[in-house]
């Protein structure tokens, strides 16, 4: 789309809990042309946040963390779906921000290909498991450049600015640094995933 501009590197090359709030209403796009905004979001910060997997140092898992910013990290989680992430930061800090919702924009049919088993559309990328199998998302595409548009993965601008108000509350699925305010979501949202957990204006 001539209206869409891909997110430069020196947008993810911040504290993740100032780049989470601002991809909020960026849209998440691929090759074959599936595209959702991005709705909901979480921050995580290395060695600042006992929650992120990069909190340790760097392993097989997290490298992708630990490099470049404007990169997808992807992981297996509870052995059952896959999570998205974009890395933020400087190279070394392990640093990325969790993509947890997306309202489908484009490529629906394909989207629901991926998800034959939903029926409502409010469900189909509503969680960082949905979202990924939504997308077509996978270990394949860990460490894919998403300023490069590497492997077909990209984050764009449509000129739709993030939320003014953002509901920010406390991270999901997690048991430590719970009272981080590390969560965003876009306001009475019906694609965001744990609505009733969000708990102020930001």
């Amino acid at each position: 789309m001539k209206t869409w501009t891909v997110l430069p590197r020196r947008f993810y090359q911040r504290h993740p809990a100032e780049v989470a709030p601002e991809l909020l209403n960026k849209l998440l796009v691929r090759d074959d042309g599936r595209a959702g905004r991005i709705v909901e979001v979480e921050a995580y910060a290395g060695d600042q946040d006992p929650a992120a997997h990069s909190y340790r140092g760097r392993t097989a898992r997290t490298a992708t963390m630990f490099g470049e910013a404007g990169h997808l990290y992807v992981y297996f989680s509870y052995g059952m779906h896959w999570g998205s992430n974009a890395v933020c930061g400087e190279i070394g800090q392990g640093w990325g921000v969790l993509l947890r919702a997306l309202e489908p924009v484009a490529g629906l049919e394909l989207i629901r290909q991926a998800r034959p088993a939903i029926t409502r559309e409010r469900d189909l990328a509503s969680g960082p498991g949905r979202l990924s199998q939504a997308m077509g998302i996978n270990k394949a595409l860990d460490g894919a450049d998403l300023v490069r548009n590497d492997r077909g993965i990209r984050i764009v601008c449509d000129g739709v600015l993030p939320p003014a108000d953002p509901l920010v509350g406390p991270r999901i699925g997690i048991s430590k640094a719970i009272d981080f305010p590390w969560r965003w979501s876009v306001r009475d949202h019906l694609h965001v995933s744990k609505r009733a957990t969000m708990l102020s204006a930001r």
